[in-house]
């Protein structure tokens, strides 16, 4: 037995102890007993800690929406959605351990500080036993950190940086979402083979964790394939007006560039791309190429026609026909109207990923959630057969490569999966020098 393993069973056994006796529910008890806000009533709260604001609102707008069907289909409302199709059988759709489910939410801004500050208050204010949410790897890094040290679990929302489980990771941190990596091995052979292995790319970058490690992923895996890196030039996030960091790509050899950008970022500087002609171009004798590796279908919408023909990797798409995937997209339809984006499944899934882990493990002690979920293998959330690895807390899975559509039959239609990139094919090595770094450490219980 590890130190580590000896460690939490010593903390699932006191919480065990606490459960029973005096109620000790929140992180500043100077009790051994107890663990950060120990649920005592018959109420849970979780805290949705979603960008309500800033360049990445579109995306917070749909987490939120799944959070609510979660917690509907947690307490036993609704059709269920794919808590029939999820393989662990744990849940019985009667809150968590029996206790309802509530939650109270917060806007990260899609700030590091603003985010830290609004999961500080729900974890010490509205006493959330987990922290949920995000669509930036900045603030997936900050409130994982914030977690680690106040005992609470982080399932993360949109967090696509290497970071989150590389040099970043925590013990009390989860994550879903593929990361840079992943997309960088899933994208690049399908690159090589429509567009050839003789390529100059020139890449636009968010400067920021994600659009870091975005960079360094998809360089290695093209250049690997044979292609050149022209140019890296990074930009701010919210830059609104990318036209002067195209005009310098007009002046150089390059023939693909690739945009790491999301969000509003991306709509904004694929729509100066287009109208400065980059797609019209011919460059060393081929057609010029405009590559997004990262996706959302609300990302294509806001981007509208420019986004036609365009390669990238997206987590999940709701037009997957496995039994979890249409029981969601029925679910999530019937209530709000139209499919879901990639945030809402990764954000209602994490949710019912989280409450299957405390069933599992019988108690809402942070570590005895955290060893449930360390290396649990799981089928029929909508991305296939699923692995929560044990050692850096992040899923393997199938990855998309996805296409804009050139003839869409809705506002909904807007990408196509092109390829279905088996899980072997992204899975890495845990001390990959692309993760390398960072420990993480034991977990946390308050």
């Amino acid at each position: 037995m590890t130190k580590t393993d000896l460690t939490r069973r010593r903390v699932l056994k006191s919480g065990a102890v606490a459960g029973a006796g005096l109620a000790l529910p929140t992180m500043f008890t100077s009790s051994a007993y107890a663990f950060t806000n120990e649920p005592m009533g018959g109420t849970v709260t979780l805290g949705f800690n979603v960008p309500q604001s800033g360049p990445y609102a579109d995306e917070g707008a749909d987490e939120l929406r799944a959070y609510q069907l979660a917690v509907e289909h947690l307490n036993g409302e609704g059709d269920g959605g794919m808590l029939n199709t999820f393989s662990s059988k744990a849940l019985e759709g009667n809150g968590i351990l029996g206790k309802k489910v509530d939650y109270v939410t917060g806007d990260t801004q899609t700030k590091s500080d603003a985010a830290r500050a609004s999961a500080k208050s729900m974890i010490e204010k509205d006493g959330a036993v987990m922290i949920t949410g995000g669509s930036s790897s900045g603030v997936a890094v900050a409130v994982q950190g914030l977690c680690q040290e106040a005992g609470v679990i982080f399932m993360a929302g949109l967090t696509h940086s290497n970071d989150t489980t590389g040099k970043d990771k925590k013990a009390n941190g989860f994550r879903h979402f593929f990361n840079a990596y992943m997309s960088g091995a899933a994208l690049a052979p399908v690159l090589a083979a429509r567009y050839g292995t003789d390529r100059k790319a020139y890449h636009l970058t968010a400067d920021y964790t994600w659009g870091w490690t975005q960079e360094e992923s998809i360089a290695a895996a093209t250049e690997a394939l044979g292609w050149q890196t022209v140019n890296k030039v990074r930009t701010p996030l919210g830059a609104g007006d990318f036209s002067s960091y195209i005009t310098p790509v007009l002046q150089t050899d390059a023939d693909v560039l690739i945009l790491n950008h999301y969000g509003g970022d991306m709509v904004n500087s694929l729509t100066n791309a287009v109208q400065f002609g980059l797609r019209d171009k011919m460059v060393n004798g081929k057609q010029f190429e405009i590559v997004v590796p990262l996706f959302s279908r609300l990302m294509a919408r806001g981007a509208g026609e420019n986004i036609k023909g365009i390669l990238g990797s997206t987590n999940w798409h709701w037009s997957l026909t496995d039994e979890g995937s249409k029981a969601f997209v029925k679910s999530f339809g019937t209530k709000y109207g139209f499919p879901p984006s990639q945030a809402a499944h990764t954000c209602y899934v994490q949710t019912l990923l989280y409450a299957d882990a405390v069933a599992r493990a019988g108690s809402f002690n942070p570590c005895a959630v955290a060893e449930a979920l360390e290396g649990f293998e799981f089928d029929g959330l909508g991305n296939g057969p699923t692995l929560y690895r044990a050692e850096d807390h992040q899923c393997f899975k199938d990855v998309l490569v996805v296409r804009g559509k050139e003839n869409p039959t809705s506002e909904f239609d807007l990408l196509e999966v092109v390829e279905i990139t088996p899980a072997a094919q992204v899975t890495y090595a845990p001390d990959h020098p692309m993760f390398a770094g960072g420990a993480l450490g034991e977990c946390n219980a308050g």
